[in-house]
C-alpha cells in the first residue's frame, strides 16, 4: 500500500519528535542518575557494655565517724560509723587558715605580712596552757609572717598561734568567727559549727562528709597543700617543729589535720596520692573518734589500703573495635570502628556507660570521622573518636543507571 505524501509527512513528524524526546530523555536521565547526590546511609549503633568490678570491701573502724572521697569526686565514695556532726577539734584550724587566707591572700613562696606578737599573744599561750592544749612558745615582740603564723598553726597545731593568726586578720576572735560562719555558709558546708579558730571548744563539730569536702578545699590551695604535707620546719625563735601528722609519707599520705581532744577522741583529715593504670588519684577522707592516734593511724593504713585496691583502670574501648556500621541502598557493608583505645579509671563497681552517635554517610575514605563514642564512669569521661574502618564507595554508573528510583527517591 502506497502512502499519501500526507501519511508520510505525519510520520516523518512522529520520527524527528520521537528522536527529540529520546535525546531529551537521555540528557536529562544520565546527569539525573550518574550525578546525583546518593540516600545518605544511616549508622546502627551496636550494643557496648563494660562490665562492672568487683564491690569495694572497706576496712571501717568500729568507732566514730568516717568518710571517704577523692578529688575531682562529688561528695563521698563510702561512709562507715556515725553521719552526725562530731568535735572535730584542730581540724577547725583548716578552717581558720582558708578563711584568714580569703581575707589576706598569699602565693606559693610569698611570706606575706609580718606581725608582731604582743602581750596580748603571751595570755593566748597562758589561757591555752591551762586548757591543756597543744602550744608554742612566744613572747611579746617577736616578729612572724603570715606563712609562718599558719606553720605554726598547722605543722606544730600550735593553739596560741592559730589564735593569733585569726586575731591579726579579723581583729577579734569573735569577728573571725563571724567570718567563718560566712564562709562556710559560702562552701556549703552546713554541718560544721565554728566556736573558736582553734578547735579545743568542743562546740567545734563538724560532718563527715563536709569534712571531706574541706579537705578537697584544703588541697585546691596551693599554701595550705603545702603546708600539710611538711613533715618538719624550723621557725625562728621556736626551733624546729614536727608535723603531728604521723602518717605523713606513708602509703602515699600528704596531708592534712591531726585533732585530738581529751573529751573525744583523736581525729585526723587525710589525703593520699595513688597511681592508679595511667592515672593518679587523690583520696580525701577523715576518721573521727579514735582512742588514740596510734589507734587511729593504724585503722587509717587498713582503710586506706583498701581504698586504694578499690579504684581500677578499665578499658572501655580498643582500637579497631566495632561501635557502629552502615548498610548502603546499593549493598555495601562497612563498619565504624574507636580510632584509638581508652582506658577509664572506675571506683569500685561504679558502672560505665556509653553513649556512641555517628552521622549518616553517603561515602568516605577509610578513617574518615564520623563520630564518638563517650564514655562515663562517675566524674570521669573519655571521648574515643569514630572512623570508618574501610572506604565507602560510590556503586557506579551501572547500578545508577539501573536503580533511578533510589537515586530520585521514587518509589
Amino acid at each position: 500500500m502506497t502512502l499519501t505524501r500526507r501519511q508520510i509527512y505525519h510520520r516523518r513528524r512522529i520520527t524527528v519528535f520521537g528522536s527529540i524526546a529520546i535525546a531529551l530523555g537521555v540528557a536529562f536521565y544520565l546527569p539525573m542518575t550518574l550525578l546525583a547526590p546518593l540516600q545518605a546511609a544511616d549508622a546502627v549503633v551496636g550494643s557496648h557494655a563494660v562490665l562492672p568490678e568487683a564491690a569495694a570491701k572497706l576496712d571501717w573502724p568500729g568507732y566514730g565517724g568516717s568518710a571517704i572521697g577523692a578529688v575531682g569526686y562529688d561528695g563521698v565514695l563510702a561512709r562507715g560509723g556515725s553521719s552526725a556532726p562530731m568535735p572535730m577539734a584542730s581540724i577547725t584550724k583548716i578552717i581558720t587558715t582558708l578563711v584568714v587566707l580569703q581575707a589576706k591572700p598569699l602565693s606559693v613562696g610569698d611570706e606575706g605580712p609580718k606581725v608582731t606578737m604582743s602581750a596580748a599573744d603571751v595570755d593566748l599561750y597562758h589561757h591555752y596552757v591551762s586548757l591543756d592544749g597543744e602550744v608554742a612558745p612566744v613572747r611579746a615582740g617577736l616578729v612572724f609572717t603570715e606563712h609562718e603564723l599558719m606553720q605554726l598553726a598547722l605543722v606544730r597545731s600550735a593553739n596560741n598561734y592559730a589564735a593569733s593568726l585569726a586575731i591579726w586578720a579579723f581583729g577579734s576572735e569573735q569577728a573571725y568567727v563571724t567570718a567563718a560562719k560566712t564562709w562556710l555558709a559560702s562552701q556549703k558546708l552546713n554541718s560544721i559549727t565554728i566556736a573558736d579558730p582553734t578547735g579545743i571548744d568542743p562546740a567545734n563539730v563538724a560532718g563527715t562528709s563536709d569534712l571531706v569536702q574541706l579537705g578537697r578545699l584544703a588541697l585546691a590551695n596551693p599554701v595550705v597543700a603545702a603546708i600539710v604535707a611538711t613533715k618538719s620546719v624550723t621557725i625562728h625563735d621556736v626551733g624546729a617543729i614536727t608535723n603531728t601528722n604521723d602518717l605523713l609519707g606513708t602509703l602515699g599520705v600528704d596531708g592534712i589535720k591531726t585533732g585530738t581532744l581529751n573529751t573525744f577522741g583523736s581525729n585526723l583529715l587525710f589525703a593520699a596520692d595513688y597511681p592508679v593504670g595511667s592515672s593518679k588519684v587523690t583520696v580525701v577522707g577523715v576518721v573521727l573518734g579514735g582512742a588514740n592516734h596510734r589507734q587511729l593511724d593504724g585503722d587509717i593504713k587498713s582503710l586506706l589500703t583498701a581504698v586504694k585496691a578499690g579504684f581500677h583502670e578499665v578499658t572501655v574501648a580498643t582500637k579497631g573495635q566495632k561501635l557502629a556500621s552502615y548498610s548502603t541502598d546499593w549493598g555495601q557493608k562497612v563498619d565504624a570502628v574507636a580510632e584509638r583505645s581508652a582506658r577509664l579509671v572506675v571506683w569500685s563497681d561504679t558502672p560505665v556507660t556509653s553513649r556512641i552517635s555517628a552521622k549518616p554517610v553517603t561515602t568516605g575514605k577509610a578513617g574518615d570521622d564520623v563520630g564518638s563514642a563517650v564514655f562515663t564512669a562517675g566524674p570521669r569521661t573519655v571521648t574515643v573518636p569514630i572512623g570508618l574502618a574501610e572506604a565507602l564507595t560510590d556503586p557506579g554508573p551501572g547500578w545508577r543507571l539501573s536503580h533511578p528510583g533510589l537515586i530520585l527517591g521514587s518509589p
